[in-house]
């Protein structure tokens, strides 16, 4: 089947959904017996019941945003793992969340997305997300590798020298965040550096503007984009540029009115809920944080399944910002580390395609001099560093000066 990753891709879409419903009672069972988490959470329900959407709902939601207090109560997952789960490695995003990965090859099923980004045996792919702590660079290096390509595994940052591995090894692919593979090729341009032989890249951590889609593609390089998470693989992916994300096969896939167990209609924003099928890491009814809506009308090419609007915002507070989620929790913690400060809001914005975060402090300190402001200045930049794992501008006012409105990080960027 040159054309698609796998026959399921193409299979009728009433007999898709009737063999994911079929095997979910069996994957209930499954994780009740083999989480310690969903032994709880579904021993009062007959999963042997559950084979429909309308039943579906009878199940809990769990929220990505509670992982954080449930590994803290139970380490390092809650719960969550498998008993006989057969892991290989273990990561910390910052969250601080731990994150399992399996054996098996393509344990979060990324295969098909490069597949239909059009990546295929041979190709070499120079994979820009990060294989340190975090789940990202191995996500993708396991999904180019499923279709035959060859990886460089270059991590994020480090401009100039992605710029010489370009040169001298020749990938044809790219795979990271968009705005990363934009910082490339405006050093390249401005280097007047050839690194036409990259033609092809998969995105994904982060939006994909229009205009950021348009400018790469007019620089040579055709552009989809996956969707994907560290808990439950990879969402849905395109295979035409906008035309929405077709959903992965293998998963269900949910969109719930915010704080609710409630569907909405087609077409209605809402919040993408997970169910997989993954043995190591059961997810059933997890609630990704972030919003989309089902695209009404399939259409493009010829796989059959849902397709969901792309990213549409976040349920809550928390952001991604260049590929790392950045949550309320963090922010406390940096605020906590100094008696000086009484509140502070992180401000995220984006500016030439390229996201920055500036911290926002109200300080205690009345007539500070300027070399105080100074070493608190670097004291905070340090701090948010080590708890995020980003860099920050750092900027105080004076007590009362940020709003008492609940907010602690406010998303100022716009995508278009």
């Amino acid at each position: 089947m040159p054309n698609f990753y796998d026959e399921k891709e193409i299979q009728p879409v009433q007999n898709r959904e009737n063999d994911l419903f079929e095997r979910l009672p069996a994957q209930l069972k499954y994780a009740r017996e083999h989480c310690e988490y969903y032994r709880d959470a579904l021993s009062h329900i007959d999963i042997s019941t559950i084979t429909n959407r309308a039943l579906l709902t009878q199940i809990p939601v769990t929220r990505k945003s509670a992982l954080i207090e449930l590994q803290q109560k139970s380490t390092p997952f809650g719960g969550l793992v498998a008993h006989n789960s057969n892991l290989g490695r273990l990561f910390q995003s910052p969250g601080p969340i731990n994150d399992p990965e399996g054996q098996d090859s393509d344990w979060w099923r990324m295969g098909r997305a490069f597949f239909a980004a059009g990546f295929s045996t041979g190709d070499v792919v120079q994979n820009c997300l990060s294989y340190h702590l975090t789940p990202g660079g191995f996500i993708m290096d396991s999904g180019a590798r499923a279709c035959g390509c060859i990886v460089i595994p270059a991590g994020p940052g480090q401009t100039e020298q992605q710029l010489d591995i370009i040169k001298s090894l020749k990938p044809n692919g790219y795979c990271g965040t968009p705005s990363f593979l934009k910082i490339l090729l405006d050093k390249a341009l401005s280097q007047r550096i050839d690194i036409f032989c990259l033609k092809k890249a998969l995105v994904t951590g982060e939006p994909l503007p229009n205009s950021l889609r348009e400018d790469l593609r007019d620089k040579g390089i055709n552009v989809l984009q996956a969707y994907a998470s560290a808990d439950v693989g990879l969402i849905a992916y395109e295979s035409e540029p906008i035309d929405g994300m077709i959903v992965a096969e293998d998963i269900i896939v949910e969109i719930l009115r915010p704080g609710t167990q409630i569907p909405v209609a087609e077409g209605e924003v809402g919040e993408i809920v997970v169910t997989n099928f993954n043995k190591d890491y059961p997810l059933i009814r997890f609630a990704t944080g972030d919003m989309s809506a089902i695209q009404p009308n399939n259409h493009g090419c010829e796989r059959t399944n849902i397709r969901i609007k792309g990213w549409l915002g976040r349920a809550d507070q928390t952001v991604k910002v260049k590929g790392m989620f950045v949550h309320p929790q963090q922010i406390e913690k940096v605020r906590s580390s100094f008696t000086e400060i009484e509140k502070v809001r992180l401000v995220v914005d984006r500016h030439d395609h390229n996201d920055f975060m500036r911290l926002v402090c109200e300080l205690k300190i009345i007539d500070a001099s300027d070399k105080v402001i100074k070493i608190l200045t670097e004291k905070v930049i340090s701090r948010i560093r080590e708890v995020t794992k980003l860099g920050a501008e750092v900027t105080f006012v004076n007590v009362g000066a940020i709003k008492n409105d609940g907010v602690v990080i406010e998303d100022k960027r716009v995508f278009n």
